[in-house]
């Protein structure tokens, strides 16, 4: 399970912008029921169904007590060097690029490029 920080659908959609075979499966979101245990609004997305390339994900909105880090990144299997930075200026965009090709995005998501 891909856990997502508040954004549990922005990060979602943003990375389906980004793929050209994707799409959203299904978004379930936080009910007025266990508003004392889980603190989310209302409405506010919990969970998003998504699929990247015919690879499938779930994201869980976790809360801030969740923080992304490189224990789980996308890797992103690129046949041209234009398609590498297709992606890499996609994501980079608004994120932080970092040492040996490692970039996160502008939610924190951890990527690696490499070919």
């Amino acid at each position: 399970m891909f856990v997502v920080r508040h954004r549990g659908g922005g990060g979602g959609e943003f990375l389906l912008l980004d793929f050209k075979d994707s799409r959203i499966n299904q978004i379930s979101r936080y009910g007025k029921e266990g508003l004392e245990k889980h603190g989310k609004q209302p409405g506010s997305v919990m969970v998003v169904a998504f699929e990247l390339e015919g690879q499938k994900f779930v994201a869980l909105n976790g809360g801030p007590q969740f923080k992304f880090s490189e224990a789980i990144s996308f890797q992103i299997h690129c046949e041209t060097q234009k398609e590498v930075d297709y992606f890499w200026d996609k994501l980079s965009s608004g994120g932080e690029e970092g040492p040996c090709g490692w970039l996160k995005d502008k939610f924190g998501h951890p990527h690696r490029h490499g070919h």
